[in-house]
């Protein structure tokens, strides 16, 4: 347990020293993207990028932690325990596999524990067509339910009154459980200030990811990618769920490297996911920077609270953001909330998620390899 716990970090700035350590410490350079604020300790920001494997490699495997600041604690902690393991690496280069290690997507949301980008945009709901060149954009997709509820999700005060509990339990009641969560958390793109926010245009972390990706991904014939997520599931649990289109020969190639020993990979196109359906995710990424490639994409999503506490962290997080006069006291009991929501910090949960996360990478890589 304490070897798992060694790879995790209490802070941004901590992790990110650690994975230049550990990449460092497997004779991988590490390429500093910098981000133009700084964190919240007022250290540098920056996505970090690290590649296992020549540039020309024919099968890439790439491993992202923070699309969702928080989450990043997580995923950090799993890229560093791969990083260390020399055997996952002597497979990779075995099978002719290159991994690219991508810490950070979302640097800023990482280190002010925000899920968030500093654009207040949700980056795996981000990647829409802002820019279609004949004739203008299309009309971004709508979220009439978000709409029905957006003033009780984000209320005018904190801890919410009655009465918006009372609008989205009644929401609940006339659409379901799940209709809820839809509406949540599919991605909506018309209040600025609510959860879920799409963005009205490409935020930082998006144009700095295609950068990373038409310099590192338009050689390779076959192009796997292991996304890292927390707050859904059982604690502790990795869910796996397809990050592809809805294309059923991507999804069976899916399941065939990662549903295995037992393991299930879900989907949010048929229901078997925690996640409900959403929209403008980090997949379109691959189709938009490395179109040569076929791509193979997994949503590695690990438990941490109950939904509800989960939900609430995320409200009172947009409170806080949304009223910057907040007292000090609250302000930390919001963050110390919001962490505690997406990062378990304990022995068993951190042994949890690296165990799952090699396996998953080992699974990766003889997918890519044929096997």
């Amino acid at each position: 347990m304490s070897t798992s716990e060694s790879f995790f970090a209490q802070s941004y700035a901590e992790a990110r020293t650690k994975f230049t350590a550990a990449a460092e410490a497997a004779g991988l350079d590490v390429h500093a993207h910098v981000h133009p604020l700084v964190g919240r300790d007022g250290e540098v920001l920056a996505m970090d990028v690290a590649r296992f494997g020549p540039a020309d490699a024919r099968s890439l495997l790439v491993i992202s932690s923070a699309c969702h600041g928080a989450e990043g604690f997580c995923g950090s902690g799993v890229q560093n325990a791969l990083l260390a393991d020399a055997g996952f690496h002597a497979a990779a280069q075995a099978a002719g596999v290159a991994v690219l290690y991508v810490h950070a997507l979302n640097p800023y949301g990482f280190s002010w524990i925000r899920r968030t980008t500093q654009e207040n945009v949700d980056l795996n709901r981000n990647w829409q067509d802002f820019d279609h060149r004949n004739g203008g954009p299309p009309p971004l997709p709508a979220n009439p339910g978000y709409d029905e509820i957006a003033r009780f999700v984000v209320p005018a005060t904190w801890p919410p009154p009655p009465e918006n509990e009372a609008g989205l339990a009644d929401f609940s009641r006339r659409h379901g459980e799940r209709a809820l969560q839809a509406a949540l958390s599919q991605g909506q793109y018309t209040h600025p200030e609510g959860l879920f926010f799409g963005g009205h245009r490409p935020t930082w972390s998006r144009q700095t990811l295609a950068h990373v990706l038409e310099e590192q991904g338009q050689r390779c014939a076959r192009l796997g990618w292991i996304d890292i997520h927390t707050g859904l599931g059982p604690s502790g649990h990795g869910e796996r769920i397809f990050a592809d289109r809805n294309d059923p020969v991507s999804l069976a190639r899916a399941r065939a490297w990662w549903g295995v020993g037992g393991a299930t990979v879900t989907s949010m196109y048929d229901g078997s996911s925690a996640s409900a359906e959403l929209t403008g995710l980090l997949f379109n990424a691959a189709y938009l920077h490395c179109p040569q490639a076929e791509y193979t994409g997994l949503a590695l999503e690990y438990g941490t609270l109950p939904m509800n506490e989960v939900m609430t962290a995320l409200r009172g997080d947009q409170w806080l953001y949304n009223h910057p006069e907040a007292g000090a006291e609250q302000r930390t009991a919001l963050k110390r909330q919001m962490r505690d929501a997406f990062y378990v910090d304990t022995p068993l949960w951190k042994r949890q998620v690296v165990e799952q996360g090699l396996e998953v990478a080992q699974q990766a890589v003889a997918g890519l390899a044929g096997r």
